[in-house]
């Protein structure tokens, strides 16, 4: 369909073009209905016309551009072009400029479905505090309540859209056409797999649970140098310690599994006092929900251990329980078939720790990724970068899509099967 390194070339340059628009000079910061965001949708929509597609901005934001005819089962393409503070060029826009070169590529075939290809205009969550808006909107699933959460301004989302000059109350009209059958994001990993292995691009399988907690270690402060050792001290951070320890163990030794303490305070602590109080996160994710929970559980018993060797009392708190997402296994026998014709698969399915708009369009729609290796692991960083021998074998594994999509009529109704079948589903991994 077109020359695929000539493509790979075009969007590294587009990504790192995009990423000069900025709120904050000097670095790279899009936050969710800014000022960058109208100057990014004017230039990748631009780009969108360019390659023959037509575009606009629906109602919460999100950019989009469709090539083919509106009632045609349609294919969608997608990431985001919001970024956290001082961010890279390639998280989020990468996935974007693949879709439109894609979809650009398909100019010069007669494909039996659209493609549509969509920016998200907030997956970060950073202006408000709330992720995957734009994903959300397009599944049904932006309701008042976050629609009036506030930013830290005091505006809320709808007068934030209102500012933007879109309709707050045509939100239903961002969702995804009936017609879709299926959704594929192309992503850098942010992590280390690929780049450890030395391998371009994996298939990702499923988006891991998320289990986060806020857990408390309450013994009592003491003198440090008069309190002996033993049954006498109630050390809150000795105790937290032989948990954190444990975490780490058992997360080593469960396969899949990760678990981090990220954070540890010791509130009102000095160099000279037994804590008397130590606060700390736990976060735990896992591809399978059962041996999250289970992971969850063991951890909080060691705790518990922990705490009552020195008699100290442990309190916990959940404030996220995000179940993990299977990908689509018939849109993803597809995407590793295509992978494969290139040459640079990888034979095992990868997990994402990390959450994507993917995973909120999994619920109404069938949905696949593909990552590409993060040189580095770099993310979230201004240093981020990627390979163009990954982003062309990336961009080579959708041409095979397409291919394969317009040449085997069986795989492609099979798959608007599929769609019909799964609407309203929330597939669970």
């Amino acid at each position: 369909m077109s020359n695929a390194a000539a493509a790979a070339q075009r969007i590294i340059t587009r990504c790192r073009e995009l990423a000069r628009i900025s709120d904050v000079p000097g670095q790279t910061t899009r936050l969710f209905l800014s000022p960058a965001t109208r100057e990014a949708h004017a230039l990748v929509g631009g780009w969108m016309r360019e390659a023959g597609l037509r575009a606009w901005t629906d109602a919460v934001g999100n950019l989009r551009g469709i090539r083919g005819a509106e009632d045609a089962p349609r294919l969608v393409f997608g990431s985001h072009l919001d970024t956290v503070i001082n961010a890279g060029a390639f998280d989020g826009p990468l996935g974007v400029l693949m879709g439109i070169e894609l979809a650009h590529a398909a100019a010069a075939e007669t494909l039996p479905f659209a493609v549509e290809v969509i920016g998200f205009s907030e997956e970060e969550g950073v202006r408000f505090a709330k992720p995957f808006l734009g994903s959300l909107a397009a599944v049904g699933g932006l309701d008042d309540a976050i629609l009036e959460s506030s930013d830290k301004a005091g505006v809320t989302v709808r007068q934030a859209l209102r500012e933007f000059g879109l309709d707050g109350g045509a939100i239903a009209d961002a969702q995804l056409s009936p017609r879709t059958f299926g959704y594929l994001e192309f992503h850098i990993e942010q992590g280390p797999v690929l780049d450890d292995e030395r391998t371009s691009i994996a298939v990702v399988h499923a988006v891991a649970g998320q289990t986060r907690m806020q857990v408390r270690f309450r013994g009592q402060a003491n003198h440090a140098g008069t309190t002996p050792m033993g049954r006498l001290r109630r050390d809150a951070v000795a105790a937290a310690a032989e948990w954190i320890v444990e975490v780490e163990r058992y997360a080593n030794v469960c396969a899949g599994l990760v678990a981090t303490v990220g954070k540890v305070e010791v509130p009102g602590g000095a160099g000279n006092v037994i804590a008397g109080d130590c606060e700390a996160t736990l976060d735990v994710r896992h591809a399978q929900d059962e041996v999250r929970r289970d992971a969850v559980r063991h951890m909080m018993n060691a705790a518990e251990r922990a705490g009552a060797a020195r008699a100290v009392s442990v309190e916990s708190s959940t404030t996220l329980q995000q179940p993990a997402v299977a990908m689509d296994e018939l849109l993803m026998a597809a995407v590793e078939d295509a992978c494969g014709r290139t040459g640079c698969s990888r034979a095992q399915r990868m997990t994402s720790g990390a959450g994507h708009d993917a995973m909120i369009i999994a619920r109404k729609v069938p949905a696949a990724m593909v990552f590409l290796r993060s040189p580095a692991a770099l993310s979230h960083h201004p240093e981020e970068s990627v390979i163009l021998g990954d982003v062309e074998a990336a961009y080579f594994a959708g041409l095979e899509l397409l291919c394969m999509l317009r040449d085997d009529r069986a795989m492609l109704d099979r798959l608007v099967a599929r769609a019909s079948r799964c609407k309203g589903e929330v597939r669970d991994a």
